[in-house]
C-alpha cells in the first residue's frame, strides 16, 4: 500500500482527498503547515507527497527547494488555476507533476498513479528489458533507476530519469513531444501545457554541455521534439 503525504492548510479539501484516496487503496497522512510538512517528507516514511503552494511558516516552493536537496521523494503540486508562473517556479524547482486548484479528485488519482508507476512505488516501474545503457560518459541503470555522468550520480526526479531514458534509449534520433508526454507523463499533449518543457531544461541543466566540445546533449527540434546527440 502506497502511503501519501499531503501538506495543505485547507483541512477540509485535506480530509475529501484522504477519504477518496483510502478508498483507492491508499494510505495518506495530512499535515497542514510548511515546516512540519517538509519534517514528514524527510522521514523516509512516504512514497509521495501532495504539496500546496500556499502554506503557513514555511510555503510550498521553500519546502520544495529544501526537499529537493536531500530527498527525490516524488512531489505532486497544487497551484492557482491560471497562474502560469507558480507551475513553471514548482517544475523549475523539481516538482514531478502540478495540478491546478480546484481539481477533479479523478484527475488527482490519475496523475497520482503516473507518478508512482514512473517511481515503481504503485506498478511495476519497468522502463525496458535493458539493465544499462552507457552512452559516451553518461550510463543509466534501469534497476536502480539512476544515472551516473563521467561516474558522478545525477540527483534526478522519476520525471527526469523516465525523459533521459527515453531519449538516450533513442540517441542520434528525434522523439517527438507527443511521444514522449504520453510515455513520461502519460497524457497527451496540450498546447498549454509547459511540463515537458520545463523538465527537459532541468534536466539539460543537470546534465551540463558535453566537456569536449561545449555542445548541447539535448537538442530541441522545432516543432517536433528533442533529440539526445551523439558525438
Amino acid at each position: 500500500m502506497s502511503r501519501i503525504l499531503i501538506i495543505d492548510d485547507d483541512e477540509e479539501l485535506c480530509e475529501l482527498v484522504s477519504e477518496y484516496l483510502e478508498a483507492e487503496g491508499f494510505e495518506s497522512i495530512a499535515v497542514h503547515n510548511g515546516e512540519s510538512g517538509l519534517n514528514n517528507a524527510l522521514s523516509g516514511e512516504f512514497d509521495i507527497a501532495i504539496l500546496d503552494v500556499m502554506l503557513p511558516r514555511m510555503d510550498g516552493f521553500a519546502v520544495l527547494r529544501q526537499l529537493r536537496e536531500r530527498s527525490n521523494l516524488p512531489v505532486l503540486m497544487l497551484t492557482a488555476r491560471g497562474d502560469d508562473s507558480e507551475r513553471i517556479v514548482g517544475l523549475e524547482a523539481g516538482a514531478d507533476d502540478y495540478l491546478p486548484k480546484p481539481f477533479n479528485p479523478r484527475e488527482l488519482l490519475a496523475r497520482l498513479r503516473a507518478i508512482l508507476r514512473r517511481t515503481g512505488s504503485g506498478g511495476d516501474g519497468e522502463i525496458g528489458s535493458l539493465e544499462k545503457l552507457q552512452i559516451d560518459d553518461l550510463e543509466l541503470s534501469f534497476s536502480s533507476r539512476t544515472a551516473w555522468l563521467d561516474g558522478t550520480e545525477l540527483p534526478l526526479t522519476s520525471v527526469e530519469f523516465e525523459l533521459l531514458a527515453a531519449l538516450s534509449r533513442e540517441a542520434g534520433k528525434v522523439v517527438r513531444k507527443e511521444d514522449l508526454s504520453e510515455q513520461v507523463l502519460e497524457r497527451k499533449l496540450s498546447p498549454y501545457d509547459r511540463s515537458l518543457d520545463m523538465h527537459i531544461s532541468n534536466l539539460r541543466k543537470k546534465l551540463g554541455p558535453r566537456p569536449t566540445d561545449g555542445s548541447e546533449r539535448i537538442k530541441t527540434v522545432r516543432s517536433v521534439g528533442y533529440i539526445y546527440t551523439l558525438v
